[in-house]
């Protein structure tokens, strides 16, 4: 199993427009690509106006070939191009990580 957590920072005050822009442009295609991450969630304490949304991959064979169907989407685009437009995000950090043997996820 490979787990893709990724944190996403926006600029203070736009959390809800970028959700917005996320679940009206890039949640439909994204899913139907990757199917449902194991979570998306957003700061209430702590690092503020960050976003986490993780995913679950067999191995890195099948989240290339998700991602690349994804990126071949035309729809991905519109939502890239909006998210682009508006300005909102600052920073990404994506780490490919494995579960450690004694705890395993189930998916």
């Amino acid at each position: 199993m490979l787990i893709d957590h990724r944190t996403y920072t926006v600029k203070p005050g736009t959390m809800q427009a970028h959700l917005d822009i996320y679940e009206q442009y890039g949640l439909a295609t994204q899913t139907k690509h990757l199917g449902q991450p194991l979570a998306y969630m957003f700061t209430e304490s702590g690092e503020m106006n960050t976003i986490v949304h993780i995913w679950v991959y067999e191995n890195a064979a099948d989240r290339e070939k998700r991602r690349a169907a994804m990126q071949a989407d035309p729809d991905w685009h519109v939502y890239l191009k909006k998210n682009r437009e508006a300005g909102y995000l600052v920073s990404q950090v994506t780490k490919l990580m494995t579960p450690a043997k004694f705890a395993k996820m189930s998916r």
